[in-house]
């Protein structure tokens, strides 16, 4: 039940991230408002992804992935549903949610949180299995309050992620390869795991892009090293220009190369690695890309190796229908 105390606010000021934050918030309104689960989370793409949770019945941890479009939080943040629902089930775009057949929910509560441009970022939300006081609509304007201040917290810590990713790079400026520019492979290593922290903290979205000139072997066979390291360096030339400022890309073999979309969506790296084919086709560059999104539950390095799969199923690909062709080109000319 709702239970009120004079000493249960939060004084912001003693908290050094969002994560803290987020925690002591969650901790205020459990016992505040007594239900079995309260969570921040974060909207990334069809992903909802649990970033912190104040959990006594359900069984969610930090780190949880639900389906966004599933959720209540989704019909709230559309305005088909309020944002306090002591009986949820009265509720039509709550009732009818999917979310339903997999935890039971007789009672849910729900803000949107946003940076300060009002874009949405995720949710400060609870569930209870069972139905609740009208009472607890009372406790509105101390909801809308949390997310806010939560919302000027996230702003804050975003920035700030910016500035360490600056940080980051300059200080492994020295950790380039020669030949291209790019960070080699130590440096990606070193910024992808700096970058995996702090898509651990926001649930921030990433997609990794591995590419493998399919060509450089026999470049260098054909007409020596020199024209491979020309080939390689006008294949830098070619893919900078594709890049958004907060990439990473990095040369990690004689051959390949490995890009990190920071906040690139699934959506989003299609798009690009869409582009980006049809970009090197134009420069008559023969490449073999792969592409993965980044799981919350597995992390950038293990979206790596999925991409790496990918493209060595591609460069397979590839081979075959280059083979394929040059059997149809014997038969024409017989």
């Amino acid at each position: 039940m709702s239970r009120l105390s004079d000493d249960s606010m939060i004084d912001f000021r003693g908290y050094p991230d969002f994560a803290t934050a987020s925690h002591a918030v969650l901790r205020l309104l459990r016992d505040r408002i007594a239900f079995d689960l309260w969570m921040v989370t974060r909207v990334s793409g069809k992903d909802w992804i649990v970033l912190q949770a104040e959990d006594h019945g359900y069984g969610v941890e930090p780190g949880t992935v639900f389906q966004w479009a599933d959720s209540f939080c989704s019909e709230m943040v559309k305005g088909r549903g309020p944002v306090i629902a002591p009986e949820s089930g009265l509720i039509a775009a709550y009732k009818n949610a999917p979310i339903n057949q997999q935890v039971k929910i007789a009672a849910y509560i729900g803000m949107p949180l946003c940076d300060k441009d009002g874009n949405l970022f995720g949710t400060l939300c609870g569930i209870h299995p069972t139905t609740f006081p009208d009472s607890v609509q009372d406790d509105f304007s101390l909801l809308e309050m949390l997310a806010r201040l939560l919302g000027s917290l996230l702003d804050a810590e975003l920035k700030a992620q910016q500035a360490h990713r600056r940080a980051d790079r300059n200080e492994l400026e020295a950790q380039t390869d020669t030949l291209t520019g790019l960070y080699n492979r130590r440096g990606w290593e070193k910024l992808l795991r700096l970058e995996e922290t702090r898509c651990q903290q926001l649930g921030c979205a990433a997609s990794v892009i591995v590419i493998d000139l399919d060509d450089l072997k026999k470049i260098n066979d054909q007409f020596g090293h020199t024209f491979g390291d020309q080939h390689l360096q006008r294949f830098t030339e070619v893919v900078r220009p594709t890049l958004r400022q907060a990439d990473i890309a990095a040369r990690t073999g004689g051959d390949e190369f490995a890009i990190l979309g920071v906040e690139m969506t699934e959506d989003e790296v299609r798009s690009w690695t869409t582009r980006l084919q049809e970009t090197l086709n134009m420069a008559e560059i023969n490449a073999s890309i792969g592409a993965a999104v980044r799981h919350p539950n597995q992390g950038l390095i293990a979206a790596w190796h999925e991409a790496d799969l990918v493209m060595y199923h591609h460069k397979q690909q590839r081979k075959l229908e280059r083979v394929t062709l040059g059997i149809g080109e014997t038969i024409g000319s017989r």
